[in-house]
């Protein structure tokens, strides 16, 4: 089982990848990072993309039925993965499910013209399953 940097690592193995991140989407944290940052500055990236993570796990729309924002320890959360595009990128966001409340996310940042957002999407899913926090 991969912890932090090792799952990064394998982040920035993927097609494309410019960047990842693991933050807390609560505190706005990285918890590690690695490759470049949007705007250079991997600090401000996690506070930013925690944001969006926690405006969809609060979202009474797009988590509809959900009115405890976390997922039940283990359970799948009521959003799984968030995927943001831009005129030359892919945002990648995706949830961790843990065996205690869990309020951290996966972030990838893809090269539009080298990534494959079916491959990213896919593996990324596969690294927070298997994501070791501790």
């Amino acid at each position: 089982m991969p912890g932090i940097d090792e799952s990064l690592l394998e982040a920035m193995r993927l097609p494309g990848a410019r960047g990842a991140l693991v933050a807390d989407w609560i505190s706005g944290l990285a918890l590690g990072a690695v490759g470049e940052a949007p705007g250079d500055d991997p600090e401000a990236t996690a506070a930013e993309t925690a944001e969006l993570a926690r405006l969809a796990m609060e979202s009474g729309t797009l988590a509809p039925g959900d009115t405890s924002v976390l997922a039940p320890a283990g359970k799948e959360p009521p959003v799984q993965d968030l995927i943001l595009t831009t005129a030359d990128a892919y945002h990648l966001l995706r949830f961790v499910i843990t065996t205690f409340d869990s309020t951290v996310f996966l972030y990838l940042w893809l090269d539009r013209v080298d990534g494959n957002l079916a491959l990213a999407r896919i593996r990324l899913a596969d690294m927070a399953d298997r994501l070791v926090l501790g």
